[in-house]
C-alpha cells in the first residue's frame, strides 16, 4: 500500500502546484496555517480554497470538488445557503450593528424554534459549542455543588479542557493522548466511562461527586458509534439515580434530524448543546434549559449571571449570528431538507456496504441520520476505545487522498460524509464509483 500511497500524493502534488506554494510562503502562520488542525490531512499540504458554494469547493489550482467533509459539520445548511446569506446581507448591509450587546428580536424567534425542535424551555447563545458546553458545566457545578463531569472515553465537545479524558488500562480515566497542557489533571475535573457501558457509568456515579453526564447521543467524532438499545433509556435512569444532570451535546449528532437525537429518540437532556450547523457558516452556538432548571439558576442570587461570573462573552448573541440562525432554521435545515439528507446518506451507506460484501473486508459502516462513515472493523466498535484501536491511519490517509484526486472531500479527521441540503443523488453515485475503484486497486 505504500507504494500505491506515495502515486497518490505524488499525483496530488503535481496537480495543486499553487496550493503548495501558498502552503511554502505561510512563514507568519503558526504550523503554516490558519488553525493548526487545518494540518490534518493526507496529502503533504492543504488544498487553498478560492470558492464554495452548495456542496461544491473550487481550490485556487481550478480544481472542483464534491463536499461530503462540509466543513466537519459547520457547513451541514451548505456553503452560503441563500437565505442565510440574505439575512446576513440585510444585517450587515441594511440594518447594520453586527455586534451590539444588545437584543435582537430574531433571538426570541430562534430560541423558540430550537425549543420546537429540541424540547429544553430556555435558551443562550454563544458563538461555538465549545463555549456552551463550557458555560453549561459551569452551571451545572454551581446548581448541584458537586465539582466533576462525567464523559464518554473519546467523546467530542470541543476543546473543553474537561473532556479530554479516556479509560486507562485500569479503568480508571488518564489524560487522553495528545492533550496540550492540560491545566490541572484531567482526573480532578472529570470521570469517565465508556459508551455503552452502563455498568462502567454507574461505578463513576456512585462516587456522589458528578455533577452532569455531558454525552453525545452517538459517538461521531472517533467514527460514529452508535447506542445500543435501552443504553440512552439506561443513562437517564442512571444519572436520576444519582443525583447528577444529563447534558446531551447535539452538535454533531443534529444530522440525526430537525431536533437531533434529542427528539429522534425521544431523549429527555436537562441541557441541550448544539453549535456548527445552525448558523450556516457563521459562528454559534447554544445551550438550551429544563424550565427547572433555568428556574432554579434564576432563582440563586450568590450566581452571577450578568457580569463577570464566567458564562458569557461580549460577542454572544450578536445580531449577525442570530439573524443567521434564524435563516438557517427557517429557511434551509427543515424536516424536508432532512427527509432528503437522509434518504442520501441511507443509499451512500448501502454502496458502502455493497463494496465491503463484495470484498469480503473486516470493514463496517455506521449512519447517522445525514452522516455516515465506513471504519476498519467489524463488528463496528461499541465504544470509543475499540473504535481508536481500529484506526489505520495509512489506509485512511490513502483513501483520503485517492478520493481527492478524483473530485471527492471526506472529512479529514476521519472517513465521515455528511449529506447537505442541496447534495444529489449523482454525488452519492459518484463517491461510490470513485471509492470502489480505490478498493479495487487494493484488494482487486
Amino acid at each position: 500500500m505504500g507504494l500505491l500511497y506515495r502515486r497518490e500524493v505524488d499525483q496530488f502534488a503535481a496537480a495543486h502546484q499553487s496550493s503548495q506554494a501558498a502552503y511554502a510562503r505561510a512563514d507568519h502562520l503558526f504550523g503554516r496555517v490558519p488553525m493548526t488542525w487545518m494540518n490534518k490531512l493526507a496529502s503533504g499540504f492543504p488544498i487553498y480554497l478560492d470558492r464554495a458554494i452548495g456542496n461544491r469547493v473550487f481550490d485556487i489550482d481550478g480544481h472542483e470538488y464534491i463536499d461530503f467533509a462540509l466543513g466537519d459539520t459547520g457547513a451541514m445548511a451548505g456553503h452560503s445557503p441563500a437565505p442565510t446569506v440574505a439575512a446576513i446581507q440585510q444585517r450587515i448591509v441594511t440594518q447594520g450593528g453586527l455586534t451590539t450587546m444588545l437584543p435582537t428580536t430574531d433571538a426570541e424567534w430562534v430560541g423558540a424554534e430550537l425549543t420546537r425542535r429540541f424540547g429544553a424551555a430556555k435558551w443562550s447563545f454563544s458563538l461555538t459549542a465549545t463555549d456552551a458546553n463550557r458555560w453549561a458545566i459551569r452551571l451545572v457545578r454551581a446548581l448541584t455543588d458537586r465539582p466533576r463531569i462525567l464523559f464518554n472515553a473519546y467523546c467530542y465537545h470541543g476543546s473543553v479542557d474537561e473532556s479530554l479524558i479516556v479509560v486507562g488500562p485500569d479503568g480508571n480515566g488518564i489524560d487522553r493522548p495528545g492533550n496540550v497542557g492540560a491545566p490541572v489533571p484531567v482526573t480532578a475535573t472529570s470521570r469517565v466511562a465508556e459508551f455503552n457501558d452502563l455498568a462502567g457509568l454507574e461505578r463513576q456515579l456512585a462516587h456522589g461527586d458528578v455533577a452532569a453526564v455531558l454525552m453525545e447521543p452517538a459517538l461521531t467524532n472517533i467514527g460514529i458509534v452508535v447506542p445500543e438499545p435501552g443504553y440512552l433509556a439506561g443513562v437517564r435512569d442512571l444519572t436520576r439515580r444519582y443525583g447528577a444532570l444529563l447534558i446531551n451535546d447535539e452538535t454533531h449528532t443534529f444530522s440525526a434530524g430537525p431536533g437531533g437525537a434529542t427528539a429522534a429518540w425521544g431523549l429527555e437532556p436537562d441541557i441541550v448543546i448544539i453549535g456548527k450547523s445552525i448558523g450556516g457558516g457563521i459562528p454559534c452556538g447554544a445551550y438550551g434549559l429544563s424550565e427547572e432548571l433555568a428556574d432554579r439558576a434564576l432563582r440563586r442570587t450568590d450566581l452571577d449571571l450578568v457580569d463577570m461570573g464566567g458564562v458569557g462573552g461580549t460577542l454572544a448573541g450578536n445580531p449577525l449570528s442570530v439573524a443567521a440562525m434564524r435563516a438557517t432554521l427557517e429557511h434551509v435545515l427543515t424536516e424536508a431538507a432532512f427527509e432528503h439528507m437522509i434518504a442520501l446518506a441511507t443509499r451512500f451507506t448501502a454502496d458502502v456496504q455493497q463494496v465491503i460484501d463484495e470484498y469480503r473486508l473486516p470493514w463496517s459502516v455506521s449512519q447517522l441520520g445525514a452522516r455516515t462513515e465506513y471504519r476498519f472493523a467489524d463488528p463496528a466498535p461499541r465504544n470509543g476505545t475499540e473504535s481508536a484501536a481500529s484506526a489505520d491511519p495509512l489506509l485512511e490517509d490513502y483513501l483520503h487522498v485517492y478520493l481527492a484526486n478524483r473530485g471527492i472531500l471526506l472529512t479529514p479527521f476521519h472517513n465521515m460524509a455528511l449529506m447537505c441540503p442541496v447534495t444529489g443523488a449523482a454525488d452519492v453515485a459518484r463517491h461510490h464509483e470513485v471509492f470502489a475503484a480505490a478498493v479495487a486497486s487494493l484488494f482487486g
